[in-house]
């Protein structure tokens, strides 16, 4: 009886097929990013077979849950962020050698910071992410408005068809670099200008 509990017990302790494929993409992502400076690698380039799913998901308020266990460290969080992909609408953690399809409720991303810069001589909005993440609105990376579960969110597009969520604080302050005004319908829209970009967002 002794032996068969000590067996069971070690089976309890072993690794589960989601932690070992958590700890490998976290052991890989350390390994490629010698330096300490943060870096997006080219995952357009990478075509790895999928491995499946894993028991991760990333809720509507950013926080990522790991087997019903909320991850808390910023650094592996910084890590995973930059192996995010999006394929037909399913977000995966993407390595050159596999890809594991994970549970995302909105989006991956939160922005948590707004800033006005000067590029040659234009003011544009700059987003950072509680990830790091920098993005300038322009173009390629504009501000719209989305319905989640019955709100309408701001949101912006960072990279790979994957979106960041602007948090409530940080859009109180992209208000004050804009201007607010009424439509003929009686309705308040945010005018913002980044670069040459111009927005009108229904707030």
């Amino acid at each position: 009886m002794v032996n068969q509990n000590n067996s069971t017990s070690g089976i309890q302790n072993q690794p589960s097929a989601d932690d070992k494929n958590l700890m490998s993409i976290a052991q890989y992502l350390k390994d490629a990013q010698s330096s300490h400076k943060r870096s997006i690698p080219p995952l357009e380039q990478w075509h790895p077979k999928h491995c499946g799913n894993m028991d991760l998901k990333v809720k509507a308020n950013g926080e990522w849950w790991h087997e019903g266990q909320l991850i808390k460290r910023q650094a592996l969080l910084d890590l995973f962020s930059t192996v995010l992909w999006k394929e037909d609408g399913r977000f995966y953690l993407k390595t050159p050698v596999e890809q594991i399809e994970i549970d995302v409720e909105d989006e991956p991303l939160l922005v948590n910071q707004v800033d006005q810069i000067e590029i040659d001589g234009q003011h544009y909005l700059q987003l950072t992410t509680t990830n790091q993440d920098i993005v300038i609105v322009d173009h390629a990376h504009p501000i719209f408005m989305r319905e989640f579960e019955g709100d309408v969110r701001p949101y912006v597009h960072v990279r790979f068809g994957i979106n960041a969520l602007i948090q409530r604080h940080a859009f109180f302050h992209l208000v004050e670099y804009g201007e607010l005004l009424e439509n003929e319908q009686g309705n308040t829209i945010l005018s913002l200008q980044s670069g040459d970009l111009h927005l009108q967002l229904g707030t």
